[in-house]
């Protein structure tokens, strides 16, 4: 029976799967963003979470264990320093997947997995202006109706645009 054997193997002996997942959670934690296929940016987040957790309390045991994974010390200390401190107050979902879409040569499902505190791009988010439906004949009808203070405003930024070089002509002269 396979009760509890739930993770996924992903192909590889359990010596190379956890080696694998070690020198991802280390390049993760250094760049702050890699790009994998999907099924292993999945098991990168159920290594990798609990890593992060354990960083929060930065005492000589939980570097201790957390160099028993990753065995590299500039990792620990871009963990312990820079990453802990970031998501301190976080409970939790430390990493984002982003889906990429399929690689060219083999059709294999492609993402970014990614430190959350880390990406400002995705910390701005854009408040959308909100819009009331309405009926397709009130569009029709204010339709001419807006493209007339268009045209008169194009209109009057010509005209000042037009009145500029005869004044600085008149200001050589």
């Amino acid at each position: 029976m396979r009760h509890n054997k739930k993770f996924n193997h992903l192909g590889r002996t359990a010596s190379h799967r956890s080696a694998m997942l070690a020198n991802m959670a280390i390049s993760l934690i250094m760049h702050k963003r890699i790009t994998t296929t999907v099924a292993k940016a999945k098991a990168l987040k159920k290594y990798v979470e609990p890593l992060v957790t354990k960083a929060k309390e930065d005492s000589t045991n939980s570097r201790r264990v957390v160099f028993s994974y990753l065995q590299n010390k500039d990792a620990i200390k871009e963990l312990f320093s820079t990453v802990a401190e970031k998501v301190g107050d976080r409970p939790g979902g430390y990493t984002r997947i982003i889906k990429l879409g399929a690689r060219q040569g083999d059709a294999a499902q492609i993402c970014f997995i990614e430190l959350v505190d880390f990406d400002p791009e995705m910390a701005k988010t854009e408040t959308k202006k909100k819009t009331t439906r309405r009926s397709r004949k009130a569009t029709k009808a204010e339709a001419p109706a807006q493209e007339a203070p268009v045209a008169e405003e194009a209109k009057a930024e010509e005209a000042p645009a037009a009145e500029a070089p005869a004044a600085e002509e008149a200001k050589a002269e």
